[in-house]
């Protein structure tokens, strides 16, 4: 992927390059249609309304069985993504998959987790992952607790990145910022984690917590000041860094 404004990639190019993947994986699939349909508006859009609609245009060419198009679109994701980067460079073209699965599979708990834990090992579900924590909490969470002890970084980067209050380009979680302790066990899990991709995802998670609720964002990285791996001591400080910038007692005393 050349450099490019990130939007000008969801484009007719796109719609034929899912055309194509569909049909290789030898799913009826109305290309020339399909097509059409992304060119005659994508070209008036900013980036996500151009995921949006591509989105809305898959729905209206696969089957209207929503088991069996999200079975059609996880065959053509193709190998897992390996490396921290590329989500964008390489994988962009998931995303209209990705927010097909947010916008459309809600009925259907199950099989839309599985989708977005297959996602977001080529892309990301951070953001498909929202209405689902919003419409059943407990569920989610539950899963997403499973995803924080996973093998993929990818997916446990997904278990904190996914819940994170105040996550940037995406619906506030009015829930979390209400009260965030139903998170605090997720990032309990990732405290330690090997990956930086992951440790900045949980930094960045805390930090979204210190906003609104300061004393159990303190409370929790308190809890992890006695003995801290490296790996811990990173998130701790990365997590603090607004407050270490202006000075703040309390956090300087913490990384001191």
């Amino acid at each position: 992927m050349a450099f490019k404004q990130l939007k000008l990639w969801f484009d007719v190019d796109l719609a034929i390059l899912l055309a194509n993947k569909l049909m290789e994986a030898g799913v009826e699939f109305d290309k020339n249609s399909f097509v059409q349909t992304v060119a005659n508006k994508v070209d008036d859009l900013e980036l996500k309304d151009r995921v949006e609609w591509i989105a809305d245009a898959l729905k209206a060419h696969l089957s209207n069985n929503y088991v069996a198009a999200i079975s059609q679109l996880i065959q053509i994701l193709g190998p897992e993504n390996e490396k921290e980067t590329g989500m964008f460079k390489e994988y962009y073209w998931v995303m209209p998959i990705a927010k097909y699965v947010e916008k459309y599979g809600l009925k259907h708990f199950d099989l839309s987790m599985n989708a977005i834990h297959e996602i977001t090992k080529r892309n990301t579900g951070e953001y498909t992952i929202r209405p689902y924590l919003e419409n059943y909490p407990e569920r989610t969470l539950k899963i997403m607790q499973k995803w924080s002890v996973d093998k993929n970084k990818h997916v446990r980067r997904l278990s904190s990145e996914g819940v994170r209050p105040r996550l940037p380009w995406a619906s506030k979680l009015d829930i979390f910022i209400k009260d965030p302790t139903p998170i605090l066990p997720i990032l309990e899990n990732l405290k330690n984690d090997s990956s930086k991709y992951v440790q900045t995802s949980v930094a960045n998670c805390i930090n979204d917590i210190l906003k609104d609720n300061p004393e159990i964002a303190k409370g929790l990285v308190e809890s992890w000041t006695p003995n801290p791996t490296k790996e811990r001591k990173w998130i701790i400080k990365h997590a603090l860094r607004n407050l270490i910038k202006t000075k703040d007692k309390w956090a300087l005393g913490v990384v001191k």
